[in-house]
């Protein structure tokens, strides 16, 4: 039988990964949905390889473009995720959920319950939306699993485990393409530079995140909301060779260390198979294994670090402005409206201002709540850089 599956962001590279692994073994998949944001084109192609009868596209051009297509005709279309229920009459065993942003929070959400198992590749849906994310996979018993390769590591280390085993979790930082530059070399810093990962391919977005570190201030948050660990059990360490993707030390004196290619196809492929499927990979990498190169984080080159000692310990609307900051300085820098080192610079700064730090004690319940917290932030971001308040 056919396992039944939709991919929720299937033109990103996440999405696109998983869809060259489907392209292998074809005949035991049946794509119920995809969905994208702009890229209709790729979207129909991806429908008309697969013979996939549901698309959803948000973006409202896109929307009107697609429906114009001839193929279009025989197949159903929808601009949101509204209209989920027409779609799926019962549950189906596989979503990867992988739209990006805090856009990516409500689709995940309302897919959980029509589906058996949910991969969610979506640090923002995790970070600001975690407790919303598991009452749903509780009510509706849906199996989760994450994608991200470190998270993945961790949760494939610790499945059968009792977690209070555990004595101190690493998360692996490659310390992007400035690891080895002076601080002076930072300031005059430009786009591509900075997009310019050593190991990874990713978008623009993600690999200034990498550059600045502050992905790994999320994936710590993400972490910590997924395993139910506290902050003081994890860590930070970086890695340059992004072998190693996460190391667990256990109160026995025993440590784990999870290896794998520097691809994420890995936990892809990991997550919609079961771990008796076996993958092609390379061999073991012992030259990389006999020069691990660990290292400590340099807090004066990557002091959005130190924003993890600003985290409070139970969940709360703090999280989703420190999403919020970081997008639209990100923007702001892939625009050419402000230097590299003003995004570390902005973003202590206004996550110092009383009117934010408030939040921290104030937890969302709806998904509403946290997306109109988003564009409010937005907003007053954008006109605190207007009249250079900050």
């Amino acid at each position: 039988m056919k396992k039944k599956i939709a991919i929720l962001g299937s033109t990103g590279s996440i999405g696109k990964c998983l869809i060259n692994i489907i392209k292998k073994d074809k005949k035991n998949f049946e794509i119920i949905l995809l969905s994208a944001d702009e890229k209709y084109k790729e979207l129909l192609k991806q429908a008309k390889y697969f013979n996939v009868k549901n698309l959803i596209i948000t973006n409202k051009e896109s929307f009107l473009k697609i429906k114009e297509e001839k193929y279009s005709k025989k197949i159903k279309i929808f601009n949101n995720f509204n209209d989920l229920d027409k779609i799926f009459k019962k549950k189906i065993d596989y979503t990867m959920s992988s739209i990006s942003g805090i856009q990516g929070l409500k689709p995940t959400i309302e897919i959980i319950k029509h589906t058996k198992k949910i991969a969610i590749a979506n640090k923002e849906a995790i970070i600001c939306g975690w407790d919303l994310i598991q009452k749903g996979l509780n009510k509706h018993k849906t199996e989760f699993i994450p994608v991200d390769s470190e998270h993945f590591s961790i949760w494939y280390a610790l499945k059968g485990l009792d977690k209070n085993l555990i004595d101190q979790i690493y998360l692996t930082a490659s310390g992007g393409p400035f690891l080895d530059s002076s601080l002076k070399k930072l300031k005059k810093v430009n786009i591509k530079q900075a997009i310019n990962h050593p190991n990874w391919k990713m978008g623009r977005k993600i690999s200034i995140d990498s550059a600045t570190m502050i992905n790994k201030v999320f994936e710590i948050i993400e972490a910590k909301k997924i395993f139910d660990i506290p902050y003081n059990k994890l860590s930070i360490i970086v890695h340059p060779k992004s072998y190693v993707h996460a190391v667990i030390k256990f109160k026995n004196g025993l440590t784990k260390f999870v290896v794998h290619d520097t691809s994420m196809k890995i936990p892809i492929f990991n997550s919609i198979y079961s771990s008796k499927k076996k993958i092609i990979s390379n061999n073991l990498n012992f030259k990389i294994l006999n020069n691990l190169d660990f290292r400590i984080v340099n807090l004066k080159k990557f002091p959005l670090v130190r924003i993890l000692k600003m985290l409070p310990d139970n969940s709360s609307f703090f999280e989703t402005i420190l999403v919020s900051i970081n997008d639209i300085l990100v923007e702001l820098f892939l625009n050419n409206k402000i230097k590299f080192t003003d995004i570390s610079k902005k973003m202590n700064k206004m996550l110092s201002l009383s009117s934010y730090k408030k939040y921290k004690k104030i937890k969302p319940k709806k998904i509403k709540e946290i997306i109109n917290m988003n564009l409010t932030i937005r907003n007053d971001i954008e006109n605190q850089i207007s009249e250079k308040r900050c």
